[in-house]
């Protein structure tokens, strides 16, 4: 995953996005990772898998 720091996604913001658009990139603030940006349709990808009816055993 690419790594961002805040000061480098405010700067390079164009650069920032068009990586999340084909993968997610994190974004770390004192070397701490806080945020995740990724594209649009992977967040929808992953909100219908959590809202899936889950299989009970």
């Amino acid at each position: 995953m690419r790594t961002f720091t805040a000061a480098e996604a405010k700067n390079k913001f164009g650069e920032m996005v068009d990586q999340a658009r084909s993968a997610p990139v994190a974004i770390t603030k004192y070397d701490r990772p806080v945020l995740v940006v990724m594209a649009f349709e992977e967040f929808e990808r992953l909100q219908a898998l959590d809202s899936a009816p889950r299989s009970s055993k």
